[in-house]
């Protein structure tokens, strides 16, 4: 039988400044990004010529992921003034 273990380590950096996720600090981080990217690249180019629903589907494509970034944060979206912690 698989056994899948679901880790719960930080794949980004809380922001330096700012409020959100900074750069990626393992693999996964960095294959969520990608992956992102593709999504809202994929879309544009899908949809194109077709404005509103291209604005939309963009719109949900870069919202949607965001739970993954903010569960994933070292520390967690906090507001930072550029002072580590």
């Amino acid at each position: 039988m698989l056994h899948l273990s679901i880790n719960k380590e930080p794949w980004f950096r809380s922001r330096r400044f700012g409020y959100g996720s900074g750069l990626p600090i393992v693999w996964q981080g960095w294959v969520v990004i990608f992956v992102h990217l593709a999504l809202i690249l994929g879309l544009a180019l899908l949809l194109r010529g077709n404005g509103l629903v291209q604005g939309i589907m963009i719109s949900l494509g870069v919202i949607i992921p965001l739970p993954i970034y903010h569960a994933r944060t070292q520390g967690g979206w906090n507001w930072n003034w550029g002072r580590r912690k």
